[in-house]
């Protein structure tokens, strides 16, 4: 029996332009922090941007953005309608949950991810942000299904352990035909060009590098702060040549 929640997603997600979802399949690599600069960027700019945390375990881009669930809630509006933060609507599991784990798995996981996109009104967007949890599973291949028309952003560090798990999910992307945009390398500390090299190898799109900056930690959580870090000054160079092509 078709699940009547599909056809009220595609209406949910009709009026949006462009549908990002920020990924990496390793954890710890800043795609979270990631995700929430670009979407603060783009907001700056005066695009309509969405922020969908689908981290349902440990979400963290309220974190960055300094959001409080005991201040801030969705409205119960036929469906839910995201608060705006900082200019973007913003919808995440922690208004549900606050400090409490979210123990999903298998058919629980899918169920959720279909509540969440059936209920949650975003309108008119130019810019949906998804922010992926770490893993390549059962929630990758849902985004894949449900998010028709989305674009993924690949995130990894330097590492060379971290880049295999990327490997794996570049090669799962591009056999089920998603369209990749490419790949940035996150918290670079030397002149190493082996992940440009492996993504290359890869035939992916090399977008670029951000360098480790000592003073991100302290701006995190304070969005005026984050701004004006070199972490964000070099997120928004990717994100200018990257939206240019």
């Amino acid at each position: 029996m078709l699940d009547p929640r599909l056809s009220i997603i595609e209406d949910r997600l009709s009026n949006i332009e462009r549908i990002i979802v920020v990924s990496s399949g390793k954890g710890g690599v800043g795609k979270s922090i990631i995700t929430s600069t670009i979407a603060l960027i783009l907001a700056r700019e005066g695009f309509k941007v969405g922020l969908l945390d689908l981290d349902f375990t440990s979400p963290t881009t309220h974190i960055a953005l300094g959001v409080s669930a005991e201040k801030i809630q969705p409205i119960e509006d036929r469906g839910i309608v995201p608060p705006e933060v900082h200019g973007i609507k913003y919808m995440s599991l922690i208004f549900y949950l606050g400090d409490k784990a979210a123990p999903l798995r298998g058919n629980e996981i899918s169920n959720a991810l279909l509540e969440v996109l059936a209920i949650t009104r975003w309108g008119k967007l130019d810019f949906l942000l998804v922010d992926m949890p770490p893993g390549i599973g059962d929630l990758m291949l849902d985004v894949l299904k449900y998010f028709k028309r989305a674009n993924f952003l690949i995130i990894t560090s330097s590492s060379k352990m971290a880049f295999e798990t990327v490997r794996k999910l570049l090669l799962l992307l591009r056999g089920l035909g998603a369209e990749i945009m490419g790949v940035i390398e996150n918290i670079k500390l030397d002149d190493s060009t082996y992940i440009r090299r492996e993504v290359n190898a890869l035939g992916e799109k090399f977008l670029g590098e951000i360098h480790f900056d000592e003073n991100l930690e302290e701006a995190i959580g304070s969005v005026e702060k984050l701004l004006k870090t070199k972490f964000a000054d070099e997120v928004r160079s990717i994100l200018w040549e990257l939206l240019k092509t």
